[in-house]
């Protein structure tokens, strides 16, 4: 379902990616380890098209993401791509219920439709006796399982996590990577996960290793 192809992409002088193939199929939960610097985070903005490549293309459920205007390109992640962050960033203003379902408003979903769906979603991860609480009166397990609701509130076709577990505790990581595992099951969810937390790294079915700006291991 997902295909990148030959992605080189560099900032000035340095050469950050160099000519990155890589394949996901649908309800996979890959891994991306490797040291700080080899090119992780780069490679998933790329994928998920935060970011542009110098060269190559990403292929997304049969569409090149990277010949879409920016107005078609936006829509398309909206919809399609669904991201989890190291640090939430839930909007503090808001409460669980408000940020789960900002994603449905930018794709003109009505408000009936959008709290539905993220009550349905705060109800599935435990949070709906949280959806009137704001960021700052949940706990960091709580705030990152609101921020997995966000990330699921359009249906999207993968999910791509950037250390997912950085900021959690050991036991809050481990219900984290439990979860993922879940929704892989009763979604056929397909993650994509950058970490370098080994216990998550394990429970994927595929580990990629990157080591300077290319992979340099991807066991079957």
């Amino acid at each position: 379902m997902l295909q990148a192809n030959a992605i080189r992409k560099s900032y000035g002088k340095l050469q950050i990616l160099k000519g990155v193939d890589f394949a996901v199929h649908k309800g996979e939960i890959v891994t991306i380890l490797g040291a700080s610097g080899a090119g992780k985070s780069t490679l998933l903005h790329i994928i998920g098209s935060l970011d542009k490549p110098d060269s190559g293309q990403v292929i997304l459920n049969g569409v090149n993401i990277s010949r879409l205007s920016a107005k078609k390109l936006s829509a398309f992640r909206n919809q399609h791509i669904g991201f989890i962050f190291q640090f939430h960033h839930l909007l503090p203003e808001f409460t669980s219920l408000e940020n789960v379902c900002i994603p449905a408003y930018i794709a003109k979903k009505s408000k009936k439709e959008a709290e539905s769906r993220a009550r349905e979603l705060l109800e599935m991860l435990g949070l709906l006796h949280r959806a009137d609480h704001k960021p700052s009166e949940l706990s960091g397990g709580e705030q990152q399982r609101v921020a997995v609701a966000r990330a699921l509130i359009n249906s999207p076709a993968i999910i791509l996590a950037d250390e997912p577990s950085g900021n959690l505790d050991s036991e809050n990581a481990a219900s984290l990577h439990k979860l993922f595992t879940e929704l892989r099951g009763k979604f056929s969810q397909t993650f994509i996960i950058v970490t370098h937390n080994e216990d998550l790294a394990e429970m994927a079915d595929r580990k990629v290793i990157m080591k300077d700006g290319q992979i340099i291991n991807e066991p079957l």
